[in-house]
């Protein structure tokens, strides 16, 4: 299922919802993106094998995927980057992840070198170039993985969040947007306390989201957070998180 997420007539963004098929539904729920700019496009964390025949013929009704300038891997997981090899061989893109996770993406490859087409993102992230827009790859550093980055979008003010803000929904649930934050809570707060890094790095991000101009935050499984009070609860939220380290005690390195 699409979703317009944004549409001014030129600057588009796209979620792709459930695109995994019905027998393969034990799989973990997960969400794609496409944000274009005229006749340029960025593919954000394209998902495994199970969502890219469907995301392909998803997106070619609304954009040819020969114009496909970047593939934006928040960072290395399957669900984000597992379809990389197909990406590579049916398009021209260029793909761009944290420059500490380039070399192991010739594990999701054939093994051809595509170094020419690989852009590692340094640790403080960059500006990158979309048409007339520019889509700040923003650090998300252990929100869940070491180098992690999330991908603004000045035009639409939507973060991609990656897993920051994931929930754990059935299929087909997620393409609504929360309407309910303390009803949504349970459905995030387990994920975030495991794998989440640490208090510490959600009050350096919840500083870092505050200074931008946020309309919506859009993470890679579950629903989206829309409208500044939405945003504003989600924020807090993360910023008084306890997780990772946090709960770590003795009895739980435990020899078994």
């Amino acid at each position: 299922m699409a979703v317009e997420l944004y549409n001014d007539g030129k600057h588009v963004c796209l979620a792709f919802y459930d695109l995994v098929h019905e027998e393969a539904e034990h799989a973990v729920q997960a969400n794609q993106f496409l944000v274009v700019d005229g006749d340029h496009g960025a593919l954000i964390d394209p998902g495994g094998n199970m969502t890219y025949n469907g995301l392909l013929m998803g997106m070619q009704r609304f954009f040819p995927i020969r114009n496909l300038d970047y593939i934006l891997a928040s960072h290395p997981d399957p669900d984000i980057i597992a379809s990389l090899n197909k990406w590579m061989v049916t398009t021209s893109a260029r793909v761009l992840i944290s420059k500490l996770w380039t070399r192991f993406l010739p594990h999701f490859t054939s093994g051809r070198d595509y170094s020419a087409r690989t852009i590692g993102i340094p640790d403080e992230g960059m500006l990158i170039p979309l048409g007339s827009c520019r889509i700040k790859a923003l650090p998300a550093h252990f929100l869940h993985s070491e180098g992690n980055f999330q991908f603004y979008d000045p035009v639409s003010r939507i973060l991609f969040s990656g897993d920051l803000g994931a929930s754990l929904v059935d299929h087909g649930q997620a393409s609504e947007p929360v309407q309910d934050f303390d009803r949504h809570l349970p459905l995030m707060e387990g994920f975030h306390r495991r794998y989440m890094v640490s208090n510490k790095i959600c009050r350096l991000w919840a500083k870092m989201a505050r200074s931008l101009d946020i309309e919506m935050i859009v993470p890679q499984h579950g629903a989206r957070f829309v409208g500044k009070e939405m945003v504003g609860r989600f924020i807090d939220w993360v910023e008084q998180l306890e997780c990772g380290v946090d709960l770590m005690t003795e009895k739980n390195y435990r020899a078994p």
